[in-house]
């Protein structure tokens, strides 16, 4: 849900789930190099446990950090091999294929210029590429693809928009013409995005969280009654809500895909999705987090699948506010940390490589004495993409998009 910037309305409780966004023009530079690039920004909410995504198996503390919940190439439920020295969760087989096929990279131990530990402002920071929270009402998406001249518009016919959605995430926010297309499957609520939700209006609406607790009991009623695997008007996929996650996931991102398909489409995107919160039982083996993985993993699939012959000329980049704690709580789940991975698909790369300045696992080593410590910044990355995906020049880039980074120069090479 969108709940990061601005407290929500009821029709946003209602409606806000991962709504996608997209631009109606085409980048004129990329046009004239003979290229029609495509870029869709997916946003993680909740923080993703980057050391469960992608495990630092030849790390001599990896297995001493995180126990019998650590990720390794043996046993039950092995991690596919990266490489020498990292491992990808089991869960995503399809990211994987793609990374051995030079169509995916991954950047591990990064992070955005935040350095504290709340969901709300953490998600300010990396929609609005500032270096604080709240400096901003526009996102760095949107500024990036204000500055870039305009080729001819991606629709025709006048069609000004695919769709209308509720919620802008701030991501997008800004100048530039937006079209929005809201899914018309909604994924279950987590339990910790309804508690965040509650704590959030017991502030802020005191009527709305007794209605939030009254709707939590009859929830609980339901589940334990068996009334909830049903939605109304169509029947609910079978495996309970994990399967309906997946099956929102792909939905979500194989429509995102279609729309920057078409040739009349848009060419750039974003898609947000929620659930990434795994204080308890965070089960990267076969649990939560697993499941959440293989959902992903499957949208990342919905995406190449439906993008057809202009996944060659595409870039997903999956992002996240934060990373997790390097070590279990005593609920089995992992707190709030600092640097994480982020996920790169799509033809356009020059994959197959996990781009890291390993900071290591050692105690002395952790960011607070608790985090993997962040050696990338996320601002490179996404600088990267954007200049050689996009053609976004420097000076905008360290300026405008990303206020005050000239210090922070764009990854090079990311692209094939």
């Amino acid at each position: 849900m969108t709940i990061n910037i601005h407290a929500p309305t009821r029709r946003v409780l209602m409606l806000a789930y991962g709504t996608l966004f997209a631009w109606a023009y085409l980048p004129k530079v990329a046009r004239a190099e003979g290229r029609d690039p495509r870029l869709l920004v997916v946003v993680l909410r909740g923080a993703l446990d980057g050391l469960a995504t992608v495990a630092p198996v030849g790390d001599p503390d990896w297995a001493r950090l995180r126990g019998d919940k650590a990720l390794a190439l043996e046993g039950a439920s092995p991690a596919l091999a990266l490489d020498s020295f990292f491992a990808l969760n089991s869960a995503m087989p399809n990211l994987h294929r793609l990374y051995k096929a030079g169509a995916a990279t991954i950047v591990h131990a990064a992070a955005t210029p935040y350095r504290e530990r709340s969901h709300f402002d953490g998600q300010d920071v990396l929609e609005s590429g500032q270096v604080r929270p709240g400096a901003t009402d526009t996102g760095w998406l949107n500024r990036a693809l204000s500055a870039l001249a305009h080729g001819e518009r991606a629709e025709s016919k006048g069609r000004d928009a695919f769709a209308v959605g509720p919620v802008t995430p701030l991501v997008v926010r800004g100048p530039a013409p937006v079209l929005s297309w809201t899914p018309p499957r909604l994924p279950p609520a987590s339990d910790d995005t309804i508690m965040r939700l509650l704590e959030l209006y017991r502030h802020t609406d005191p009527a709305l969280a007794r209605v939030l607790e009254e709707r939590m009991g009859l929830a609980a009623i339901a589940h334990a009654g068996g009334m909830d695997s049903m939605k109304p008007g169509q029947p609910a996929p079978a495996g309970g809500q994990a399967a309906q996650v997946r099956a929102y996931f792909a939905e979500s991102a194989g429509a995102a895909a279609k729309f920057l398909a078409r040739p009349e489409g848009p060419r750039i995107g974003a898609l947000a999705f929620d659930g990434w919160d795994t204080h308890a039982d965070e089960g990267a083996l076969n649990g939560r987090l697993a499941a959440l993985l293989a959902a992903l993993d499957g949208a990342i699939a919905a995406i190449e699948t439906n993008m057809g012959p202009a996944w060659r000329e595409t870039v997903v980049a999956v992002v996240t506010e934060f990373g997790r704690t390097a070590r279990i709580n005593g609920t089995d789940g992992t707190d709030h940390g600092t640097a994480t991975v982020a996920l790169l698909a799509g033809g356009a790369l020059k994959g197959g490589r996990v781009i890291a300045d390993w900071p290591g696992l050692n105690d002395a080593n952790l960011h607070d004495g608790r985090d993997l410590k962040p050696t990338i910044d996320l601002r490179a990355v996404l600088k990267g993409v954007l200049k050689d995906h996009l053609r976004v020049d420097d000076r905008v880039l360290a300026g405008n998009v990303f206020p005050d980074s000239a210090a922070v120069k764009p990854l090079a090479g990311l692209l094939a």
